[in-house]
């Protein structure tokens, strides 16, 4: 295999990695919520995966953020993706074939956002008897 070849083989191995981890949240998120993102775009580098999504908040999501009580919105959602988490982590170790070693999520209203970040293993950041036994 030429190095070009090499190249574009990997570039398509990355493509559908992150596209089955875009796709992975986005479904679990639909599942889940009942409704979900409409947009997600995700990127996967050495020992970091961070998945940006968009759109999806359900009426009775919209309703509270209408209402001034989008502090709700985010605590509810918070507490909802550390519920979350190990379903999470799955999609992107399936993905990848590495240990989901960190987790966090963060989300905001305008524009409308959330954002899950994934560290992966093995990292440079960490001796492994730094990391939990699983």
């Amino acid at each position: 295999m030429t190095r070009i070849d090499k190249r574009g083989a990997e570039r398509a191995a990355h493509g559908e990695i992150v596209t089955a981890i875009s796709e992975g949240l986005v479904r679990l998120l639909k599942d889940y919520y009942g409704r979900g993102p409409t947009q997600a775009k995700t990127y996967y580098e050495d020992d970091l995966v961070v998945c940006l999504l968009r759109g999806g908040f359900t009426p009775v999501e919209q309703t509270l953020l209408e209402g001034g009580r989008g502090s709700a919105v985010i605590e509810q959602r918070m507490a909802f993706q550390e519920v979350m988490r190990q379903r999470f982590e799955s999609v992107v170790e399936s993905a990848t074939s590495r240990r989901v070693i960190g987790f966090m999520s963060g989300n905001q209203q305008q524009p409308d956002m959330i954002c899950e970040v994934f560290i992966l293993a093995p990292s440079s950041l960490f001796r492994d008897d730094e990391l939990p036994d699983r």
